[in-house]
């Protein structure tokens, strides 16, 4: 799944504008960076087991030394990228003995963030959530799987910041980036219109602002991700 190095630079750049022009400016140079380089983890331009070359990511996501440098040692601290003797950073490996311990952990947090963000979101929040996840249903219907992608990390900013709960999203977040690089590694064995529709029904239970209605959707969403790994595990 290897692309040109011109293109993928250029790709995480564009992506990466698009972000400072739709978020709050309030948010800093280091998490535009975070989420530029949590892309690329994601998506596997940055492969598990991959060396961290600070000045090449700085060019890569077109963001400066300082914020990239602060986006790594965040990454450090939850485990997405380590440090070994002699070999420098490196991106996490997948680990599929412990992917399943990872989902049931990430289930217990999703439904107290989707709970959350039901009781709190604004009406404006509750129609962002809903249409990221409508987007993420057209771009399976049309095999986009980049769109897709963008879309599925949109929806978990939106439904994080209408939360309002930052110690769940902290904790959650590493987890998602994992589950989401697991599928990512193995999505030809998967359906990526199932994620879609499980995903909108998480969006809509929230949308609703019935609690115990997202934490359906939460646990749809987890027996999705949960039943694919199974799938990619025991083949």
């Amino acid at each position: 799944m290897s692309t040109p190095q011109k293109s993928t630079a250029s790709r995480v750049k564009t992506s990466t504008a698009k972000v400072k022009a739709a978020l709050p400016a309030k948010r800093r140079a280091a998490d535009l960076a975070y989420d530029a380089i949590e892309t690329m983890m994601s998506t596997m331009q940055l492969e598990p087991g991959s060396p961290i070359v600070e000045a090449e990511l700085a060019e890569r996501t077109g963001m400066g030394r300082t914020p990239v440098r602060e986006a790594l040692l965040r990454m450090i601290s939850i485990g997405l990228i380590v440090q070994q003797p002699r070999r420098g950073l490196l991106v996490s490996n997948i680990d599929l003995a412990e992917h399943l311990d990872v989902i049931q952990t990430r289930r217990v947090l999703e439904n107290l963030v989707a709970a959350c963000a039901a009781r709190r979101a604004s009406a404006a929040q509750r129609k962002e959530i809903v249409q990221c996840a409508e987007k993420m249903v057209a771009a399976a219907e049309r095999g986009n799987l980049d769109e897709y992608m963008r879309w599925d990390h949109e929806l978990d900013v939106v439904i994080h910041t209408a939360s309002r709960n930052r110690s769940a999203v902290k904790c959650v977040t590493p987890l998602i980036v994992q589950c989401r690089r697991f599928w990512y590694a193995y999505q030809h064995a998967g359906e990526i219109s199932e994620g879609a529709r499980a995903h909108l029904e998480l969006a809509q239970g929230i949308a609703t602002g019935d609690e115990a209605a997202a934490i359906t959707g939460a646990n749809r969403l987890m027996d999705y991700l949960e039943d694919f790994a199974k799938r990619i595990i025991e083949s």
